[in-house]
């Protein structure tokens, strides 16, 4: 794993009338890592998130993307600077294609608004098409690029959805609750899609409640509580930690490697 941070939250405050949701977080994600962000209900998880990809401004604090501050750029441009992201309930357009849908997470690379349509393209022998049809093969999603998504099953949405994220060309994708409405065979098959996808650099970061999932995953662990970080390493120790316990459980015990309560 390389010891350059793909992204950096140093001091990452914000607010919402006299609740602080994150409270001057600081963590890194190394560049190449699968890291797990975790945390009870309320913890400030997708609070985090919304705030990495621009959804929400800061308060204070910096976000480095590769080195980039990102605190004051709009949210397209922090995707073509290369982030993505996806959502815990699945964004797709239902009247859309497979293939479609698929495009429409290539708008950020076309330049100028006269190509802005291009990813759209009819055409069959389109490269836009084509690059969207061998993305979705070499995901091993195996149905009729032409169906309409909506008829499809619901695991294999959510690996769709996953695919969409990486037209942009991402160096960080960022992906809250993956597993979530899975059954134990699709979560295995998006674990290890997403194993594959990471072995050419892509770094991931994660937030997920199934633990089960998140050890099989991730490498690095980060673990939030009311807002503040309570715990930064590896995930294989996360359990054995008495602040994460007591986070989760109230009281000392050790977590086993299932769903943790309401994460």
């Amino acid at each position: 794993m390389a010891d350059k941070a793909a992204l950096a939250l140093k001091g990452v405050t914000k607010r919402f009338g006299g609740l602080t949701v994150a409270d001057a977080l600081s963590f890194e994600v190394p560049a190449g890592s699968r890291m797990a962000l975790i945390g009870p209900n309320g913890a400030g998880k997708t609070t985090v998130f919304n705030l990495i990809s621009g959804v929400f401004p800061l308060d204070s604090g910096t976000i480095m993307l590769d080195g980039t501050p990102l605190e004051n750029m709009p949210p397209r441009l922090r995707v073509g600077a290369g982030l993505a992201r996806s959502f815990q309930n699945i964004r797709l357009m239902p009247h859309l294609s497979v293939v479609e849908n698929v495009m429409l997470g290539q708008h950020v690379l076309v330049k100028g608004f006269a190509s802005l349509l291009s990813p759209l393209a009819w055409q069959r022998g389109s490269r836009w098409r084509q690059f969207a049809e061998a993305s979705l093969r070499d995901a091993g999603i195996d149905v009729d690029p032409d169906s309409e998504v909506s008829i499809l099953p619901y695991g294999v949405r959510k690996r769709i959805e996953v695919v969409r994220a990486l037209m942009s060309r991402p160096r960080l994708l960022m992906l809250d609750e993956p597993a979530a409405g899975l059954n134990p065979r699709e979560t295995a098959e998006l674990s290890a899609f997403l194993k594959s996808i990471a072995q050419n650099g892509l770094t991931l970061l994660v937030v997920e409640h199934d633990m089960s999932f998140v050890h099989d995953l991730c490498d690095l662990t980060v673990v939030l509580n009311f807002g503040r970080m309570i715990y930064d390493g590896p995930t294989r120790a996360v359990q054995d930690n008495e602040e994460v316990r007591a986070a989760y459980l109230g009281r000392r015990r050790v977590l086993t490697r299932g769903t943790y309560p309401a994460a």
